[in-house]
Formats: structure tokens, sequence, C-alpha cells
């Protein structure tokens, strides 16, 4: 894929509403990843596509302070939390209350109910409420207020 096609890319990328572009091409394929308001640029990962007789390699070009998905591969898992993870079913945005200033719908240490709400995930400007599938008492609140979230990913720790 030549240099100007990269580049189009990234700005549509920075330009635009989405926060991940991946294409596939007979040459490779090319994912380009939004950065979060801290990080300076998008994240691209390219993969070249096979050449007969030669070993794949992948240049990864990351921003700077970033850990490519190789180097977060050899780093020791984080050890594991105990008690139940509630886990987000969508990607999308996490909010702790249901309007800006209202009343968040758990804190750490609020006893919650199967099935009471405990959280909102926007997506495509639909408010979903997540609801606690366990009872207990939440332990750890791991998103924070409008951060956005991907399918699985951990939200709260039940005890």
């Amino acid at each position: 894929m030549d240099l100007r096609k990269l580049k189009t890319l990234i700005d549509l990328v920075s330009e635009s509403d989405i926060s991940e572009l991946e294409i596939t091409e007979a040459d490779g394929k090319v994912r380009i990843v939004k950065a979060d308001k801290g990080t300076p640029s998008p994240v691209m990962h390219y993969a070249p596509g096979p050449v007969a007789g030669a070993p794949i390699l992948a240049p990864v070009v990351t921003a700077p302070g970033a850990v490519s998905s190789a180097a977060a591969a050899a780093m020791p898992d984080p050890p594991a939390e105990q008690g139940h993870v509630v886990k987000s079913p969508m990607v999308g945005t996490f909010y702790r209350s249901a309007s800006p200033g209202g009343d968040v719908f758990v804190e750490i240490g609020t006893v919650v109910k199967e099935g009471q709400p405990i959280c909102i995930i926007e997506a495509m400007k639909i408010m979903n409420e997540i609801e606690a599938d366990k009872a207990g008492t939440i332990k750890q609140i791991l998103c924070e207020n409008g951060q956005a979230v991907e399918f699985g990913q951990p939200l709260f720790i039940i005890e």
C-alpha cells in the first residue's frame, strides 16, 4: 500500500467520528485506531502480505508511549482480581449516571441485587442500562465516566 493512500486513511480517521479502521488488501492489511485525547497521534499497524519464500514481518508504528501488541503479549498478566467481573456487553460510552450531573447508579461499597441497573452504555445514540448479573457489593469500578468501552471489557468487580 503506498504512503499517499495510508496518509489519506489516517486523515479520514482523524477527521471523522470513527475510532478504528481496518482494511485488508492483497498486498497487506492496515489497521488504524484513533488515539485518545492524551495520545498525540493515531496508532497504525501494518502487516504486509506474504511473499513466497520470505518470512512474514509485521512492522508496527505506534504513538509515543503506546505498547505494541507484541510487547503487550510479552508482558505478564496483571494479578487476577477477586470477585465477579461485570463485563461490557457492547461497544459504546460508559456512564455512571442516567444524566450529566445526576446521581450515580453505584459507588464502591454499594450493595446491589441481581438485575439492578449499575451503569449506562451509550451505543449509536441509544442509552442501554447495564444491570448487575450477580448480587453482591461493588468492590471496584474499572471505568471512568464518559470513557469508551469495548465488548467484553471489565466494568465492575462485585464481591
